[in-house]
């Protein structure tokens, strides 16, 4: 779901707290340096027809075991797209061997968590249980993805589901600026689709549509077992050696290749008076996963940061403690009453990425807020001090370790790294990766990827003030003497 992006986007800025970067700031470099190198390692197999199989074992009482599958909405075209939603959605319906109500019992008596989710790259499907029933979780999980059954009444239930559920996501304010960010971003191509693909779609997707997609994508060779907790990766092999052995490594008809989405500058306004707040986005073309430009760009998100008016502090108004950790941005959304809320997002692809900022402000703010955003970007692009640099590489670490907090974040960790970069980059590694960036290094990719660039904008509810796009176009460079 489009919220999850955006939130795996945004963790990097989520615990902005100023007591968090003190503890970083102040625990003793090599006492977290031995942290890092002592976390346990991840091991890494792959099997003879090309399933990978990715553990981390911490020796706990739990564990998550997941099938990571490189297989989104990208992967689907006009005609199917929403159809690898669908199946997420069929997947616990029951299967050649369980009835939905078996499944559920079976589950329910383990004291497991079963979950799924979709997203425009990747399809996931996982369970939480105790590291004594870890075999009996997978065998469930290989029985969901290999023999479930698509009955003809089951796929009319949740087709009504699945609408309602667009009726929801209407609602969610932030995920519909979202999708038309994608969009109006990536138009005409695959990236600009839903996740959830259009309403006549879900009323016309049949079971043979469901099976096309699972013979094209859910190969070996695109699919990655990923266990964290208390698990034993030699087990893990063997259970997946014995449960996925079966799946078929030929494909029917083409194989699928990811084509290169294209990054457009352009808007969408959604313009409604009636509504009481304005929800605006505005991007630019990001970087992929893998790029090297990635972790300066992460340390520049973490700069610019995120705010909420409910968080109080950073106004100045003698609070120094909090005014203290705010960005400027977050100082001058507070001051002046701007902003409701506002978040800076990293959203990346394989090979494009999102890179900007989300804000919710009162109808008449727009103007005033997108003046300070882009001022901020310029700033970023000019002018960025080390002593800021330092401040968003404290919050960029502490955030990295906050977020592994559980066996169930540290295998989500494990699965899409494994697809994204084709291993696991080492917590180690990455903190001395956060650790080089300087600011010189942010100017840099800020001039790169922000400066006399096309953004993309958009934007719904009262946002009559908000400038029109030549004049935003126009304030993505200073012109200075």
């Amino acid at each position: 779901m489009a919220t999850r992006i955006l939130r795996a986007a945004s963790t990097l800025q989520r615990y902005s707290s100023s007591a968090q970067s003190r503890w970083l700031s102040s625990a003793p470099a090599v006492a977290l340096q031995e942290t890092l190198v002592n976390m346990p390692p991840t091991r890494l197999t792959t099997l003879s027809h090309g399933m990978k199989v990715a553990s981390e074992d911490s020796g706990a009482p739990t564990a998550t075991v997941g099938l990571w599958i490189d297989a989104g909405s990208r992967y689907e075209n006009e005609k199917n797209n929403g159809v690898a939603h669908f199946l997420e959605h069929m997947a616990f319906k029951g299967t050649s061997k369980r009835s939905q109500t078996d499944l559920e019992l079976e589950v329910e008596n383990m004291g497991a968590h079963l979950n799924a989710y979709t997203s425009r790259e990747q399809t996931v499907f996982y369970a939480k249980c105790l590291s004594s029933d870890v075999g009996k979780a997978l065998e469930i999980l290989a029985d969901i993805i290999q023999n479930s059954k698509l009955g003809a009444a089951e796929i009319e239930r949740e087709r009504g589901v699945i609408l309602r559920e667009m009726q929801e996501v209407e609602t969610n304010l932030q995920e519909v600026v979202f999708d038309h960010l994608h969009a109006t971003a990536y138009q005409g191509t695959p990236l600009g689709r839903t996740i959830l693909g259009p309403t006549q779609n879900i009323k016309s997707i049949t079971r043979d549509d469901l099976l096309a997609y699972i013979n094209n994508h859910y190969k070996p060779p695109r699919i990655v077992l990923a266990g964290a907790g208390g698990v034993k990766h030699n087990e893990l092999v063997k259970h997946a050696e014995s449960l996925f052995s079966s799946l078929s490594v030929e494909y029917q008809g083409e194989i699928p290749i990811i084509t290169p989405c294209r990054f457009t500058g352009s808007e969408i306004r959604v313009r409604d008076d009636s509504m009481p707040l304005a929800h605006v986005a505005i991007a630019v073309e990001g970087c992929g996963w893998a790029d090297a430009d990635n972790v300066p760009l992460m340390v520049a998100n973490a700069v610019v940061g995120a705010w909420d008016r409910s968080q109080g502090g950073g106004t100045g108004t003698g609070d120094t403690s909090s005014h203290s950790h705010a960005s400027r941005l977050a100082s001058a959304a507070a001051q002046d009453h701007l902003a409701h809320s506002f978040q800076s997002f990293n959203t990346c692809y394989k090979d494009t990425g999102l890179w900007g900022l989300y804000f919710v402000c009162d109808p008449m703010k727009c103007e005033d807020m997108m003046f300070n955003i882009q001022s901020e970007w310029m700033r970023l692009c000019t002018t960025v001090t080390e002593s800021e640099i330092d401040r968003a590489k404290n919050l960029l670490k502490t955030n990295l370790l906050l977020q592994l907090d559980g066996t169930t974040p540290v295998c989500e960790d494990i699965g899409r790294q494994m697809l994204c970069y084709g291993r696991r980059i080492p917590l180690h590694e990455m903190e001395r990766r956060i650790e080089s960036v300087t600011a010189e290094m942010v100017r840099d990719v800020a001039m790169k990827y922000l400066y006399d660039r096309c953004p993309a904008v958009a934007a719904v509810g009262p946002v009559e003030n908000l400038p029109d796009y030549n004049r935003i176009r126009s304030s993505m460079y200073w012109l200075r003497l």
